[in-house]
């Protein structure tokens, strides 16, 4: 082998037929004969080979496949963000309809459990003037001070001031599900107020992977938000 061939075998690589056909898309127009004599091994029954075109018909259905899949992962996600965002409107107008602090704990209470379908929630308020309010709003709200042991368990959510969801520790779901704690599978944790200084709301579901860690907590933020709101209204 020639030195002139050698050289031109290690500048002939992948990479520099792949740039010189991007940048000479027409070359198999201008080499059709080539292109009808080109055959690509295909995996098929009896081990046949297909031709350049019937694999660029394949290559090109598989990323339509793969472009249907994800458009209709983000009709999904638009769907379920839009249910979400009217929710988030049904419980605001709940919020301002309210006029008074029991009526607000009720109005969060109701807008939980029929528009979002949260059948186990607990609003846990630092608001000593919610204390007579405790029986009347039944197991959905619970008293409590920062200084309780049974708070400094949520230290950490509340220092973060941000929304959690996933699994709690035990002692965490029996304090705030009491009898109902054996169901709950994953828990939403919302701090109110700045670093939690209102208390915080727990929304429980039986299905493990309901809440998860990797979900987005932003329409979580917007609830917290507005019950922060309209309690400290």
């Amino acid at each position: 082998m020639t030195t002139s061939s050698a050289r031109k075998q290690d500048v002939l690589n992948d990479a520099s037929v792949a740039d010189y056909l991007q940048t000479y898309p027409d070359f198999f127009e201008r080499n059709s004969a080539l292109l009808a004599k080109l055959r690509l091994p295909h995996v098929r029954e009896g081990g046949s080979t297909i031709s350049l075109v019937e694999r660029q018909v394949e290559v090109l259905r598989e990323r339509n496949q793969s472009l249907d899949r994800k458009l209709k992962e983000l009709v999904e996600v638009a769907r379920a963000n839009d249910g979400l965002a009217d929710r988030i409107h049904r419980l605001s107008q709940r919020l301002i309809r309210a006029k008074t602090l029991l009526e607000t704990i009720n109005a969060v209470e109701t807008s939980l459990r029929e528009d979002f379908d949260a059948m186990h929630s607990v609003l846990v308020l630092f608001l000593e003037e919610a204390r007579p309010l405790e029986t009347d709003a039944g197991r959905f709200l619970r008293i409590a001070s920062v200084v309780d042991d049974d708070i400094k368990m949520f230290d950490s959510l509340m220092t973060s001031g941000k929304p959690r969801c996933g699994q709690v520790r035990d002692a965490q779901r029996d304090y705030l599900f009491g009898k109902d704690s054996v169901e709950i599978g994953s828990v939403a944790l919302t701090p109110l107020g700045v670093k939690g200084a209102l208390g915080l709301l727990a929304i429980g579901a039986s299905d493990a992977e309901r809440f998860h860690p990797a979900m987005s907590t932003e329409f979580l933020s917007r609830i917290g938000e507005l019950v922060t709101y309209a309690l400290m209204r």
